[in-house]
């Protein structure tokens, strides 16, 4: 099935852009500042995708709970400084952007905070692309909370039906279908155990593989 589109919203993380080494580097320098044991790479990426402190709340030991603020507060000082050591955008994202940027309206949103969104767009050439970027502290609440999407609607003028949430997570799929427009999975990213309990309308398995599922809208 083929869907017409005029909006189209991506997450960030897993999805736009491959981060997950930055971000477990951090997690463990922050951990280790206060003497706490590293965890396994892949157990850390099971972690991202619900912002910056859940993140944090999961990697710390459950009798650790009270360093919350003060490990996150490391992790964050750290990752600031090394989100783009090896964070690099998905094969293909450059290429399918470019060339559909005409075509549709584009957007990101994202559970990570909007400044390092932000930094990470226009450090990898990619923030040319979006008429708006929202990060997990632009509203009130984050995905899977459809208050972001609806926002992003309401500025594009653009009917539910007629937008994708673009996702690696259940997150993304929960907000989408909350708010109304079609979902797409990608499989490549972090959080695709979720698409078990929360299936997108389609999956993509390579990020310019959306663009043979969807259509400008006429």
């Amino acid at each position: 099935m083929e869907y017409a589109a005029r909006l189209l919203v991506f997450d960030l993380d897993g999805t736009l852009v491959d981060s997950k080494e930055d971000l477990a580097n951090a997690v463990n320098v922050a951990l280790e500042s206060f003497d706490l044991p590293p965890l396994p790479h892949p157990m850390i990426y099971s972690y991202v995708g619900d912002g910056a402190s859940m993140l944090i709340r999961r990697a710390l030991p459950k009798e650790k709970a009270d360093l919350l603020p003060e490990v996150l507060d490391r992790f964050l000082a750290y990752y600031r400084r090394h989100l783009l050591d090896t964070t690099r955008a998905y094969p293909g994202v450059v290429g399918a952007l470019r060339k559909w940027a005409g075509s549709y309206r584009m957007a990101v949103l994202t559970n990570k905070g909007v400044a390092m969104t932000q930094e990470t767009l226009s450090g990898l050439s990619l923030d040319g692309y979006f008429f708006e970027v929202r990060g997990g502290d632009s509203f009130g609440t984050k995905k899977p909370d459809p208050e972001g999407l609806l926002h992003i609607l309401r500025e594009a003028g653009v009917e539910a039906q007629e937008a994708v949430m673009i996702g690696d997570s259940r997150n993304d799929v929960q907000a989408g279908r909350a708010a109304g427009t079609v979902t797409c999975g990608v499989t490549y990213g972090l959080g695709t155990s979720g698409f078990a309990e929360h299936p997108p309308d389609f999956t993509v398995d390579r990020f310019p593989d959306l663009f043979g599922r969807i259509r400008p809208a006429g």
